[in-house]
């Protein structure tokens, strides 16, 4: 057993929770409250400049040219074309550019942001890609799950579909980092619990 399949198993019940949390299934029964959602996205759009952080720091911590090009076009994904979904989203749902640039952390959102720019700053390679592979496998999780159900409206479709369809960003993405953190584990010889 790989280490990413240990750690799956041995903490399905979190991930599941993650996944299936309340908010993902009113999301996906179109029941979620457009202001619960568009409080949502500002604070994704926030998330967004930690996750840059921390990407930006496995860059350059990437122990091999073929590492950091991975995490430089997940990058360049996030700054580009995401980037242009979130206006696109936020026009759709009346957020202003003056709002969503001015947008700052809730509690949570401040919370895990730290811990990724702290992981960025004081962790290895490893630990990043870690990290990296639980947001944008749990992202990947639920997103594709919410698309194949076909019960996701706009904006978050055309959000979700860039980021999960089979050229989309995370899905290639994720796939590299499960990889990375096996290869990693097997030439480390430990298993991290």
């Amino acid at each position: 057993m790989t280490l990413t399949q240990e750690l799956r198993h041995q903490h399905h019940d979190l991930w599941h929770r993650m996944v299936t949390h309340p908010f993902v299934i009113e999301m996906g029964d179109n029941m979620l409250p457009i202001e619960k959602f568009r409080a949502y996205f500002l604070q994704d759009y926030v998330f967004v400049h930690d996750l840059v952080a921390l990407t930006s720091m496995g860059l350059a911590k990437a122990p091999t040219f073929l590492a950091a090009n991975q995490l430089h076009q997940f990058l360049a994904g996030i700054l580009n074309p995401e980037n242009d979904l979130f206006v696109r989203a936020f026009k759709e749902l009346g957020v202003s550019a003056e709002e969503y640039m001015a947008a700052s952390a809730s509690p949570v959102t401040q919370a895990f942001g730290d811990f990724m720019v702290r992981t960025g700053l004081e962790g290895s390679f490893e630990d990043i890609v870690t990290v990296l592979y639980v947001t944008e496998g749990t992202y990947l999780d639920w997103g594709t799950r919410l698309l194949e159900a076909g019960v996701v409206s706009r904006p978050l479709s055309s959000m979700l579909y860039h980021k999960t369809s089979e050229h989309g960003l995370f899905l290639g993405f994720a796939a590299w980092n499960e990889k990375e953190i096996d290869r990693a584990a097997r030439i480390l010889g430990r298993i991290v619990r």
